[in-house]
């Protein structure tokens, strides 16, 4: 709705009034003061509002959620910390530079599963990654199990792709195609339990690096 702003005494007078109502001057159509624009910025301000309160909210509830499984679980000790340094060294001097930098500095390592972790279970897993929150849990068999450094290298390479969003088939994936740069190799490692669930895995979720060969079902990555 327009009004009419009288340009003598400054009174506002309604659109359809032709005098001012109280100096009775004429009002002029060149003064006319809209008031859309107003109520369309008053709407525009409310609605920033409500998405900055949006964001706000949903950026401490992020931050509740991650502090909660901070404060169900339990870090590492210093020796475990020690054995996961040794395989992210191994993991930069190798070539993974990236993968390194965020294993080594934006991850929180916790020895235990956080209340999360326990109500969704994992199977005979190594390690387990909480996405978008960088928590990487180590099972006793990431220790325990893994022969060596570079075998559990290799878990946390697998584990580098889970932090970056990916899923389990592109982390089978990534780790079978960089196994021969990591060290990783048929030739040294065949044997080992690690090495025997992790090509079973992959070989369900990425059969096609396992068409090759004369039978049509050999590793096409050796």
């Amino acid at each position: 709705m327009n009004r009419s702003k009288c340009s003598r005494c400054g009174l506002v007078n309604s659109d359809s009034d032709k005098i001012c109502r109280r100096c009775s001057a004429t009002l002029s159509a060149e003064a006319s003061v809209a008031e859309a624009p107003a109520v369309e910025k008053e709407q525009k301000r409310g609605l920033g509002q409500r998405l900055l309160w949006i964001v706000g909210t949903t950026l401490l509830l992020l931050f509740a959620w991650y502090l909660s499984m901070l404060l169900t679980s339990e870090e590492l000790d210093l020796d475990r910390r020690q054995t996961v340094a040794h395989a992210i060294a191994i993991l930069a001097d190798k070539g993974f530079s990236k993968q390194a930098f965020l294993l080594n500095h934006l991850v929180k390592y916790r020895d235990t599963d956080n209340w999360w972790n326990r109500y969704v279970g994992h199977h005979d897993a190594y390690a387990a990654t909480n996405f978008p929150f960088e928590l990487v849990t180590l099972y006793p068999e990431f220790f325990d199990v893994a022969v060596d450094d570079t075998e559990r290298a290799a878990i946390l390479l697998h584990e580098s792709y889970h932090l970056s969003g990916s899923g389990e088939a592109a982390a089978l994936e990534g780790v079978w195609h960089n196994k021969q740069q990591l060290g990783w190799t048929a030739a040294k490692y065949g044997q080992t339990k690690v090495w025997s669930n992790t090509r079973e895995q992959t070989v369900t979720l990425a059969p096609a690096l396992f068409q090759c060969g004369a039978d049509g079902h050999s590793d096409c990555l050796p």
